[in-house]
């Protein structure tokens, strides 16, 4: 059990039976009476924020959160699939869900998906991952008017900026978490 004491920025609890992650938090001591939590919540399954302030004698359970990892599988219409290397059993999570990850999902990608009491919430891809090019305009050399890099899309149909050099048909390797070109892959 967490006590209002406990409260900070990412901490994770439960409360009405739902996972909510702390946004934001702030001590306040007013001249007479108790101490007050006041804190910005935002709901791990609905996304829905809100303010609420707390008293030093409140409680909160944490939240019964586990990563597990997991293989992408494909997407069907607007929902992704994982699959449990071990069991074997299988989840669907909705767009919404996986965010900004979908730019980086290739067939039997290893990711982290975050489960709430046995219900999925979200996924984690690896830091960088290695894509393949499949649309780039040709780059004369010496052509320096044109800029210092030019749009490409990778395989997963994301777009992304990089150095003229890169060609369709290369692997490159893009940094996840701020969807930039680091290097070029051999092989």
């Amino acid at each position: 059990m967490y006590s209002a004491s406990d409260l900070k920025k990412g901490l994770r609890i439960k409360l009405e039976n739902e996972p909510y992650i702390v946004t934001e938090f702030n001590f306040v001591k007013p001249g007479k009476g108790q101490a007050l939590y006041r804190s910005k919540l935002r709901n791990m399954i609905t996304g829905a924020q809100f303010e609420r302030t707390f008293r030093s004698a409140d409680t909160f359970e944490p939240a019964d959160l586990r990563e597990q990892k997991m293989q992408f599988l494909y997407k069907e219409e607007q929902k992704y699939c994982f699959m449990d290397n071990e069991s074997y059993d299988q989840v669907f999570l909705t767009e919404e869900q996986v965010g900004e990850a979908r730019n980086f999902f290739i067939d039997n990608l290893e990711v982290e998906v975050l489960f709430f009491e046995d219900r999925p919430l979200g996924v984690t891809v690896p830091n960088f991952v290695d894509l393949v090019v499949v649309g780039a305009e040709p780059w004369a050399k010496g052509d320096s008017v044109s800029g210092k890099t030019k749009p490409v899309t990778l395989q997963t149909g994301y777009q992304i900026q990089v150095p003229p050099f890169i060609e369709e048909g290369e692997k490159i390797r893009v940094d996840t978490r701020s969807g930039e070109y680091l290097t070029r892959v051999k092989g």
